[in-house]
């Protein structure tokens, strides 16, 4: 039997609340989360557990910020990088996020985080675009800026979407439909 197994994500923008519904899914069946992969989750045969996961979105997040949780009934699991941090519980325990406004607080982060990116490209992407269809007087200058404006929009998608997601959330959050 095969012990490890990778589970795509929606994207933590987009399906944050359906990838943990999933994993605690996989659980209950004894796969159990070993870490965040490129696209998804890196899962390993373990003992089924009735368990719920959540995210935490925390920059430079420090051995308080882990004890906090800890105490509150949640284990770290992993993390990607030192921002995006992925906790455990058993079933039913009260979850980390319990009222709007600091759900709020928590998209909103994630939501500057991801524009801190995305501006510069989109900046670049625009500018890169107007050039090209500048006439240089001669052509492959014309063509170097088509292509750049074109990477600068292919970059643009891995924190532009994610901006427009957590942008979503928060307006959904807002409205009062969210939660």
């Amino acid at each position: 039997m095969k012990k490890t197994k990778y589970i795509p994500s929606g994207g933590l923008a987009f399906t944050e609340e359906k990838d943990m519904k999933i994993l605690a899914q996989y659980a209950k069946k004894g796969w159990m989360v070993e870490r965040f992969t490129n696209f998804g989750y890196k899962l390993v045969v373990g003992e089924p557990k009735n368990i719920d996961y959540s995210l935490d979105y925390q920059k430079g997040a420090d051995e308080e910020y882990f004890l906090f949780f800890e105490e509150a009934g949640w284990s770290h699991v992993c993390s990607i990088g030192d921002e995006i941090h992925l906790f455990c519980a058993t079933a039913g325990t009260k979850p980390i996020y319990t009222d709007t406004p600091t759900t709020i607080e928590k998209y909103e982060r994630e939501k500057k985080q991801m524009g801190k990116s995305a501006l510069p490209l989109l900046i670049s992407t625009i500018v890169f675009l107007f050039l090209s269809n500048i006439d240089w007087g001669f052509e492959l200058a014309g063509v170097v800026m088509w292509i750049l404006g074109t990477l600068s929009l292919v970059l643009l998608i891995f924190p532009g979407l994610p901006y427009l997601g957590y942008q979503y959330k928060l307006m959904k959050l807002k409205k009062g439909s969210l939660h």
